[in-house]
């Protein structure tokens, strides 16, 4: 709140009877309420933008003639923990490319370590020069269909409504709990009902998004085709079209922002690798792009700055305008996007040419050491031929939906084993954080390895230890690996680690910079490319194999799931399940 002294200075300013904090003269003013984009003085007075127009004076002046001067972006909906960075390590990183303020939905490291996991977010992104927010995570476990390190109740997330920085109540995965009344997910709606709600029903359609929509759910990061983004606007939703690291659906949607409906969509990144920011950059990365698909540039910076500080409730930021926050990014050329200098609350924090790290040491780290998966052997590997065909999961370049075949796998001595010929690879979802000792087995197609196998503890939601390999042996040492640097990623072959990269806080989050972390990543990356597989983000895509919320096939420690009947289905098409 601001005092009643704090608005009458604010107010001072703005008619010129006191001289701002700041002034940022005869820049380009981009209005994102019209459109429109005029030569005005900004000024500044204690973090707030008290007045846009033309003369005003101020303690400090920056002339910024011939360049342009936009909001600060926000990113509605992005996994922190996708990053692999600690916030402050992702703060450094997003701040370069106009990002002053993201919501993060912290489910994975939820799903982890519970409301600790939480917590500890919260308290490692205070006074930070990037504002992170959250949504308390609605689905922790996503599903009954898997095993997570942790349970979240309407209580628990009770406790989290009353966080300051807790904005509403994260993707409710879990559409069909909703469409069928499911009581305890309809208690953690009702709690925050005065909040945003924000949704996930991938393919939802006619009845059942309606159904979903009732249930005051308001928002969609999942829509895949220009179809069903235009279904869920006629239905109320707010659309966020992302552009992540696997799936990347901007161009598809693009065609679906209209002068009529352009205030019900935002730009999000929801999963964005460190290779991703480094070389392409953020919600900066979407607005270029948005323009070269013929998006005006002030309708695309609006998309990533108002728009979602509207959806959110915030009255106080995402426009160059009085009373807002001074929240402002100068930019060298509008269209590129080229940032020149970025402002945080009225303070420079970030001047072309620099490299900002606001990481730190760490004194109070969540709970660290090996995994707990019991005993690991390659008899926990072995399918037995059960005859016929099988279920394989088939990955969608550029998407996070798999597509089911059905396809005689290769057999030897009465055992499934991978094919490489054909591309079906043996693949294991290993639970690590009860060692209940669970398994689950399958087949997938589109990594085209030909040696060696690949793990890693990042796996959605549940972040059970998920592999892919050729041989069982290599899968186990695989498997071993990560569990025995208490989470990570790893690439394998003929039982030796080719590379590997720590996550040591809850298997999800490295403690390195951004440049660092990259570096490990890409010679990850490299050692999976000379196993054969020709993915761009390997494990990104086999992260999202064990995600039974996402369309069509998927696999977790107890073992397949067909996400259209919403159940396990055995991995052998005319196998019954017992």
């Amino acid at each position: 709140m601001v005092s009643a002294e704090k608005l009458r200075e604010r107010i001072l300013t703005a008619t010129r009877k006191m001289p701002a904090d700041l002034v940022l003269k005869g820049g380009l003013v981009v209005n994102v309420f019209t459109g429109g984009i005029r030569v005005r003085d900004v000024a500044v007075k204690d973090g707030f933008i008290a007045g846009v127009g033309e003369g005003y004076e101020g303690l400090e002046e920056v002339d910024l003639r011939g360049r342009w001067v936009v909001p600060g972006l926000m990113d509605g909906h992005v996994h922190i923990e996708s990053s692999m960075l600690l916030p402050s390590r992702l703060a450094g990183a997003l701040i370069p490319h106009g990002t002053t303020a993201v919501v993060s939905d912290p489910h994975e490291i939820a799903n982890v370590l519970g409301v600790e996991g939480v917590r500890f977010l919260l308290r490692e992104s205070e006074d930070l020069p990037m504002d992170v927010f959250f949504t308390a995570p609605a689905c922790v476990p996503a599903t009954t269909m898997e095993t997570s390190g942790a349970e979240l109740d309407a209580r628990v997330l009770e406790s989290l409504r009353r966080e300051p920085r807790v904005v509403g109540l994260a993707e409710v995965m879990n559409f069909p709990g909703v469409c069928a009344g499911d009581l305890d997910l309809l208690k953690k709606i009702e709690s925050f009902q005065d909040r945003a709600l924000d949704g996930h029903c991938p393919g939802l359609s006619s009845h059942g998004l309606q159904a979903y929509v009732a249930a005051g759910i308001r928002s969609e990061h999942e829509c895949s085709t220009l179809e069903e983004a235009l279904e869920k606007v006629d239905a109320g939703m707010f659309v966020m079209i992302r552009e992540g690291t696997l799936a990347k659906n901007l161009e598809a949607l693009i065609p679906a922002v209209t002068p009529w409906n352009a205030g019900r969509f935002c730009f999000v990144s929801d999963d964005l690798a460190p290779r991703e920011i480094l070389g392409r950059g953020h919600l900066d990365h979407m607005i270029r792009k948005a323009v070269r698909f013929g998006m005006e540039p002030a309708l695309a910076v609006r998309l990533a700055s108002l728009n979602p500080a509207c959806f959110y409730g915030f009255r106080d930021r995402g426009a160059v305008a009085a009373g807002f926050r001074a929240d402002v990014v100068v930019l060298e050329d509008l269209e590129a996007f080229e940032t020149g200098r970025v402002y945080k609350d009225g303070r420079l924090v970030f001047r072309k040419g620099d490299t900002p790290d606001f990481g730190g040491l760490l004194p109070n780290l969540p709970r660290q050491g090996p995994l707990p998966t019991g005993p690991l052997d390659k008899a926990r590997f072995k399918i037995p031929d059960k005859g016929g065909v099988a279920r394989v999961m088939e990955l969608v370049p550029g998407q996070l939906t798999t597509t089911k075949v059905l396809e005689r796998p290769r057999v030897v001595n009465g055992e499934v084993v991978s094919d490489t010929e054909h591309d079906i690879l043996k693949i294991a979802v290993v639970e690590r954080h009860h060692a209940t000792g669970n398994t689950g087995l399958g087949l997938v197609r589109g990594f085209g390895l030909k040696a060696g196998a690949l793990a890693g503890s990042v796996s959605h939601d549940s972040h059970n230890i998920i592999g892919v390999g050729v041989e069982d042996g290599d899968l186990l040492r695989a498997v071993e690996e990560v569990r025995d640097m208490g989470g990570g990623l790893t690439a394998v072959l003929r039982g030796e680690v080719l590379a590997r990269v720590p996550l040591k806080i809850g298997g999800l989050l490295s403690t390195q910079s951004i440049d660092d972390l990259a570096r490990e990543l890409e010679d990850l990356d490299r050692a999976a490319t000379s196993l054969g597989c020709g993915l761009k983000s390997p494990f990104m895509a086999l992260s999202f194999l064990a995600l039974p919320v996402i369309p069509v096939l998927k696999l977790t420690d107890r073992g397949l799931v067909d996400v259209d009947l919403f159940r396990h289905v055995p991995l052998f098409a005319d196998e019954k399940i017992v």
